[in-house]
C-alpha cells in the first residue's frame, strides 16, 4: 500500500483544509512542503501525468506577475519555471499511487482516497 502525499503550503487555507480532510478520514499521509523542498522537473512531470493535466493547467498564473516573469510558451518551459519557482505550483495537490487531485475545493481529493 502506498502512502498518500500532499504538496502543502502551511500558509494556504485550502491546503490546511485538505490536510484536515485527510486526518478526518484516517488517511496516513506524508506532507511535502514543496516551497521548502522544491520539486525536480521529473517530479513535476510525474504529477502532471497523475493529474491528467498539462502543467499549464496547474500553474498559479497570478504568481508570474508577482515574480516579474512571463509564462513560458511551452509545457516544458512551464515545468522549468515551476522547478525554479515552486510558488507557481497550484496547491494543495494530493497524490495517491498513480492518481493525483488538486484540492480546490478541498473535498475534491476524496475522489482518490
Amino acid at each position: 500500500m502506498s502512502k498518500v502525499e500532499i504538496l502543502h503550503n502551511p500558509r494556504c487555507s485550502k491546503s490546511r483544509q485538505t490536510l484536515e480532510i485527510l486526518r478526518e478520514n484516517g488517511i496516513e499521509f506524508k506532507i511535502i512542503e514543496y516551497l521548502q523542498e522544491p520539486l525536480s522537473e521529473n517530479e513535476i512531470k510525474e504529477i502532471s501525468q497523475k493529474l491528467g493535466l498539462p502543467p499549464s493547467q496547474f500553474v498559479r498564473k497570478g504568481e508570474f506577475k508577482k515574480l516579474g516573469i512571463t509564462i513560458a510558451e511551452t509545457e516544458e518551459g512551464i515545468i522549468q519555471q515551476m522547478a525554479e519557482h515552486p510558488i507557481l505550483i497550484e496547491r494543495p495537490i494530493v497524490i495517491n499511487a498513480n492518481r493525483a487531485k488538486i484540492g480546490r475545493p478541498p473535498e475534491s481529493v476524496k475522489d482518490i482516497l
